[in-house]
């Protein structure tokens, strides 16, 4: 798969997650196979207006080829500037734009999955983007739409590939389904069939490897995205690497195996955040997410996810039954978020033209990080 001039194989996207993407995870990731790791989100106002922790994020380990930055914004001439920031510094080889962000802090300002409803609005965010952009490839993230009865998956695809953009994702949620019930990989399809002259990759509901060949089969999808799947399992990178070269071996690790992989984790974080007692607290919130399916003990589990300093968390990890086997499907299955939402919030009167293009002077966020 071709994304721009950049060679994506295996056909794989690891989806931007704030609070998860950083550069400790995608060394993580990166370690177990290939394909396009992507940051995550920025706020194209923190990246004009040089707001430290942005900068702070926007940094790629030496090494990382090809870096993938993901902005959000709202306000066309906003975007089409942090773009541009990126370009002629040379920030990133890749931008992938939020149109698919869920969260009330970022709907209600009519951003990330509310804002492909306003078909105009969002033409000319993309026709900022592309203009911006000089060589780098210009991507997006969408969902189906608001909900049910507002969908825009189809015409936000049909815009996306008429502004020149060099791939499409879509999540085949609704807004208001944010991680509940079960991906609509139809959609993708019908995606897939409308805009057949740009890659379209496909999200939602990849928990192994053999989902996201299923996925390619069933949709006809140029590639996956993977979000929630990897969360605790770097070596689904590994396993997917193996599945689109035909292999059938999938990593299988033991419990001890899992152990020196959070450990390496927790210090790469530590690492990442130049701080011991940011990264170790950061990290806690992986402890469930890499333990899932395994039997380890309430106790222990509280004892890791409390832990405030690297070596007390590889005490704990050193109480762990390393010989332990991988527990098979019960760690196989949906992990993260999976509610589903009572509404959306979004900003007042939004739905009643959906050609308005007018921007909130409130609508762009100014932190990064989701």
């Amino acid at each position: 798969m071709k994304i721009g001039a950049i060679d994506v194989w295996p056909p794989v996207v690891l989806a931007p997650m704030a609070g998860v993407t950083n550069a400790a995870f995608r060394t993580l990731c990166r370690e177990q196979g290939g394909g396009l790791y992507v940051s995550e989100m920025i706020t194209t106002r923190g990246l004009v207006e040089r707001n430290p922790k942005t900068l702070a994020m926007i940094r790629f380990p030496e090494g990382e080829s090809p870096r993938s930055v993901q902005l959000y914004g709202v306000d066309p001439a906003v975007v089409g500037r942090a773009v541009r920031i990126i370009a002629e510094e040379g920030l990133a080889d890749h931008v992938d734009l939020n149109f698919g962000c869920p969260v009330p802090k970022v709907t209600r300002r009519g951003g990330g999955s509310a804002l492909p409803y306003k078909r105009g609005l969002l033409r000319r965010v993309l026709r900022a983007a592309v203009a911006n952009a000089g060589t780098l490839p210009v991507t997006m993230k969408m969902r189906k739409g608001i909900d049910g009865d507002h969908l825009t998956y189809l015409d936000a695809g049909r815009i996306a590939a008429q502004e020149g953009l060099s791939a499409i994702a879509l999540h085949g949620r609704t807004a208001v389904q944010h991680y509940g019930g079960t991906a609509d990989w139809e959609a993708i399809a019908r995606l897939k069939d409308a805009v057949p002259e740009i890659p379209v990759l496909g999200n939602g509901d990849i928990w192994t490897a053999d989902d996201a060949l299923r996925m390619i089969r069933r949709t006809g999808c140029d590639g996956v995205v993977v979000g929630r799947g990897c969360l605790g399992r770097p070596w689904l990178f590994r396993d997917l690497d193996d599945a689109f070269e035909g292999r059938p071996t999938r990593a299988r690790p033991t419990l001890g195996e899992v152990a020196a992989t959070m450990a390496r984790h927790a210090a790469l974080l530590v690492e990442c955040f130049g701080s011991e007692p940011h990264g170790v607290l950061d990290f806690r919130k992986h402890v469930g997410w890499y333990l899932k399916g395994f039997e380890a003990g309430a106790d222990l589990r509280r004892d890791l996810a409390t832990a405030g300093s690297l070596e007390e968390l590889r005490g704990h990890l050193a109480r762990l039954p390393a010989t332990r086997p991988w527990p098979g499907a019960a760690a196989d299955g949906p992990r993260g978020k999976t509610n589903a939402r009572d509404r959306v919030h979004l900003p007042d009167g939004w739905l009643d033209d959906q050609g308005d293009v007018e921007v909130s002077a409130e609508a762009e966020l100014d932190v990064s990080g989701g």
